[in-house]
């Protein structure tokens, strides 16, 4: 499981941030965030669990913030209880940004949540770079060999749960709070 959310993060990653300014957001105990919102709230593991039903939906989750974009604050990466669990934040609605000093809080963020689904191609053609990266010998032979485990590890859970894709969720995040 811990591979599968590395290469999640990994595809995300991949993509360029823009440039924008981050805005903070305001500091709130837990309990009035989700009166406020009057939106169900779940912590990241929580809400991971669930996230099939939850799709397209408004949603506040907890979780604690490991990385923003540094050039443009336009998403965020939060982590769960379990320290395993991740999901990319988008900065849309009342959000301008991530600021880089929400590194470590918690935040309870309110927005959509979303699905990317990765094809069993997408996965093909995933492997196909991995190993071509792998031939070429340039000392990413150990990362290489995590990438091409996520991979399999991807395909193990479609085969498991007889899909033909791979969901990864992230969250079109509307407003956000830190958690005190």
């Amino acid at each position: 499981m811990k591979n599968l959310v590395l290469m999640t993060v990994a595809v995300f990653c991949l993509t360029a941030c823009g440039n924008k300014k981050a805005e903070q957001g305001t500091q709130v105990p837990v309990e009035e965030t989700a009166k406020a919102n009057d939106v169900a709230s779940y912590k990241l593991d929580q809400l991971l669990t669930e996230a099939e039903q939850l799709i397209d939906k408004t949603v506040t989750v907890r979780g604690f913030v490991t990385h923003t974009c540094k050039h443009s604050g336009k998403r965020c990466f939060i982590i769960g209880d379990d320290q395993k669990t991740t999901m990319r934040i988008e900065a849309k609605g009342e959000i301008g940004g991530f600021n880089r000093e929400l590194i470590g809080s918690e935040l309870a963020i309110t927005g959509v949540l979303k699905e990317r689904r990765l094809s069993k191609e997408y996965l093909e053609q995933y492997e196909k770079d991995v190993n071509d990266k792998k031939a070429k010998e340039d000392g990413s032979a150990e990362t290489c060999e995590a990438e091409l485990s996520n991979i399999q590890g991807m395909r193990d859970w479609m085969k498991e749960h007889n899909k033909d894709y791979y969901s990864t969720y992230y969250m079109d995040g509307e407003r956000y709070d830190i958690v005190e």
